[in-house]
């Protein structure tokens, strides 16, 4: 009979993860989270005060914990993040790629600004941390990628050209990697939310009609709950998921079953 330890098949102790865009939203959630099962974490994001007031609150459950700003579309700025993470931390295991924004907009009227800051963060964002980070993994053959995507990665909705462009890259880019790095022992997967309570999407809930049409669309009848995207990300960080890799994880309320 295999034994089986339910204390170290979802452990991340003594392992070190990189969460973008971690000082609030469902990034600090997930930070949250890998630090509850024994992860050392570096709060990567722009908001330099932000990482840094979050890794506080972090460090205070016990485990090892750094804010750094970091623009996820400069190179410069995820190089140094890394080297930063190696010298502070003493390695990387883990590498969650949640930073995100959107500009909701008709697509007749996206600007190639909008477009270009969108794509930057989103997708060239995640290219370049995943690199980096893979880079680190391959030497020690082992690691887990966690990619943010959404489940406007294979539905469309109006108003959100780019944003739907930078998910569906982003889903395709996981299972590309996923093939290309499983032989360096790196498993690269993404988590595709619907719609969550987060400041990301505080214009969303503020708007009755809108707020409405989610919680009747959804199946479960509601938005998700921060924390309830927790252990997903735990999972696809963990021994659990060890034979998993290239899979999209929707977590959407059965919105997509529909």
């Amino acid at each position: 009979m295999i034994q089986i330890d339910p204390k170290n098949v979802f452990s991340l102790k003594n392992r070190v993860a990189i969460v973008t865009g971690g000082a609030i939203g469902l990034g600090k959630t997930i930070a949250e989270f890998y630090a509850a099962y024994g992860a050392n974490i570096v709060i990567a994001d722009v908001d330099g005060d932000g990482a840094k007031a979050t890794a506080e609150e972090i460090s205070q459950t016990g485990v090892k914990a750094i804010g750094v700003r970091c623009d996820v579309g400069v190179k410069a700025d995820v190089d140094r993040t890394i080297e930063t993470t190696l010298e502070e931390m003493g390695g990387l295991q883990i590498l969650v790629n949640n930073a995100g924004i959107n500009v909701r907009e008709p697509a007749l009227e996206v600007s190639e600004e909008h477009w270009d800051k969108i794509l930057n963060v989103n997708l060239k964002g995640v290219f370049l941390f995943s690199q980096a980070a893979g880079k680190v993994m391959a030497k020690q053959n082992y690691g887990k990628i966690v990619n943010m995507a959404s489940i406007q990665a294979v539905i469309a909705m109006p108003l959100r050209t780019a944003y739907c462009a930078s998910k569906g890259g982003v889903t395709q880019m996981t299972k590309q990697m996923a093939v290309e790095w499983a032989s360096l022992g790196i498993r690269v997967n993404a988590i595709a939310p619907s719609f969550f309570i987060t400041p990301m999407n505080t214009e969303l809930f503020d708007d009755k009609e809108m707020s409405t049409f989610i919680t009747e669309r959804t199946p479960l009848g509601r938005p998700g709950e921060a924390d309830e995207l927790g252990g997903s990300a735990v999972f696809l960080a963990s021994p659990a998921s060890d034979f998993i890799t290239g899979h999209v994880l929707l977590v959407d309320g059965g919105w997509t079953a529909i």
